[in-house]
């Protein structure tokens, strides 16, 4: 299963080779980037950067805080963190591209001392216990059955009263998923838990649940926008990098997902 979801994302080629093209056919001079050059494909989940501040906000972040990114992909939520706070992250990702690229584009932007990235497994997380003063996950747990470990090695990894936040893709009440989607091409790798399962799983993972948020209408006004703006003119760089010439399919999949009520995305803000 780790094998199907990392090929999901794995893509073709160099990633940061890919996306340097990209970005070099939209005219952009490689040697001067800044995060928000890469916002358009660093950043693999619903309402993109603002959303991965709506969360960090949450976090209680100084410049000394050590963070943890569970499922850190390209690095986007990572760096946005070190960026506005100045504090260290470490993301962990299953699929070795990702990491590989993401070390690699926090060294065009400045922020190779502020971030690192390692290949793992969110169940089974390579770190000590109590390491990390705060930690966050971003559309991962869709594609793992095991939340419970996921979590549970969320709640080992953290300092005591460390916060923990969670924003992610959970079923709804609409009926069964359409496919493709961004995280899955058919139900195979797909694993959506229910708002009642999750407050169960962080619960019993020894978190207390300090606030929860729906924001599914945002989420589809988001992704209609998405669906219209890749359908009209798509950006140079985008998720195509690594999704295929499906995404566009994937993003009106989306919409229809969000409009029916098949999906909803939920953040949760806990306490270990």
């Amino acid at each position: 299963m780790a094998d199907k979801v990392a090929q999901h994302y794995a893509g073709g080629g160099d990633l940061a080779d890919l996306i340097a093209e990209g970005l070099r056919k939209a005219g952009k001079d490689t040697d001067r980037l800044t995060t928000a050059d890469l916002r358009t494909v660093d950043e693999f989940h619903i309402r993109g950067h603002k959303a991965t501040l709506e969360l960090a906000a949450r976090l209680g972040l100084q410049a000394s805080s050590r963070v943890l990114d569970i499922g850190s992909g390209l690095g986007g939520p990572a760096r946005a963190l070190a960026e506005t706070y100045g504090c260290h992250v470490t993301g962990v990702d299953l699929t070795k591209a990702f990491c590989d690229a993401a070390t690699v584009l926090s060294g065009w932007v400045g922020l190779a001392d502020r971030v690192d990235f390692r290949q793992g497994d969110a169940t089974s997380l390579p770190f000590a216990d109590a390491t990390f003063d705060a930690a966050f996950t971003i559309h991962v747990a869709m594609n793992i059955a095991a939340k419970d470990k996921v979590y549970a090695e969320a709640r080992r990894v953290l300092k005591p009263g460390g916060r923990f936040a969670i924003y992610d893709i959970l079923q709804g009440e609409g009926g069964e998923v359409v496919f493709p989607v961004p995280w899955a091409r058919d139900p195979s790798i797909s694993h959506l838990a229910t708002p009642d399962a999750m407050r169960a799983l962080l619960s019993e993972a020894g978190f207390r649940i300090l606030e929860v948020q729906d924001s599914t209408d945002e989420s589809l006004a988001w992704f209609e926008a998405l669906a219209a703006r890749t359908a009209q003119s798509p950006p140079a760089v985008s998720f195509r990098v690594f999704l295929g010439e499906d995404f566009p399919t994937m993003a009106r999949n989306q919409v229809t997902n969000l409009r029916d009520r098949r999906i909803r995305t939920v953040s949760y803000v806990c306490e270990a």
